[in-house]
């Protein structure tokens, strides 16, 4: 699945990688019109939330030594604490599929399966669970394109609306970014 390049690259667009839980169901037809505009909504609403819990990088304020700042810091330690928590209790009351080395993108998927694959052909819906303080999963459908001999499984996804896209392509982008930042300066490594 790494091909130990700078960039990671899925049908041609930059791509996340990463080991996340990852679930394929298997359905005989794609979700229908109403359904699909759900499913778009709910991704929309799972990447920001995921969005927003990556670390972009610390603000500088003007002064580290302002009250402001050391109430901010201890603000963030606090939040920080209690989504850790929060990710306790879900990991417990649901529990995830064991996580696997997975790379996509808004055109598709490519991850390695532990369980049954898909045959190439078969319709059915990803589900792609991105950050443990996040309920939901990310959900696409789309259809099984094969399957190598080392157990990577290829789904491209059916269209995705276009914020749904463009939003996860920003998330790809600023973990590339961070990706290498963290091997110009390593400290700043995520």
């Amino acid at each position: 699945m790494s091909d130990n390049s700078d960039t990671v690259v899925l049908h041609e667009e930059l791509a996340v990688q990463d080991v996340l839980p990852v679930l394929w169901r298997a359905a005989p037809i794609p979700p229908d019109p109403q359904a699909l505009a759900g499913l778009c909504e709910r991704n929309f609403q799972v990447l920001q939330a995921w969005d927003a819990l990556e670390d972009h990088g610390l603000i500088e304020l003007p002064d580290e030594n302002s009250p402001l700042a050391a109430e901010l810091q201890r603000l963030d330690r606090k939040l920080t604490l209690l989504l850790d928590l929060v990710g306790q209790i879900l990991s417990v009351s649901r529990p995830r599929p064991v996580p696997v080395p997975v790379r996509f993108n808004a055109l598709g998927a490519e991850w390695r399966t532990r369980e049954a694959p898909p045959q190439a052909g078969t319709s059915g819906t990803l589900e792609i669970f991105v950050h443990e303080c996040v309920a939901q999963p990310l959900r696409f459908p789309g259809t099984a394109t094969g399957m190598t001999a080392d157990g990577e499984v290829s789904v491209r996804f059916a269209q995705l609306e276009d914020a749904v896209a463009s939003l996860l392509g920003k998330v790809a982008f600023r973990r590339h970014r961070r990706q290498i930042a963290g091997r110009v300066n390593p400290q700043r490594a995520p």
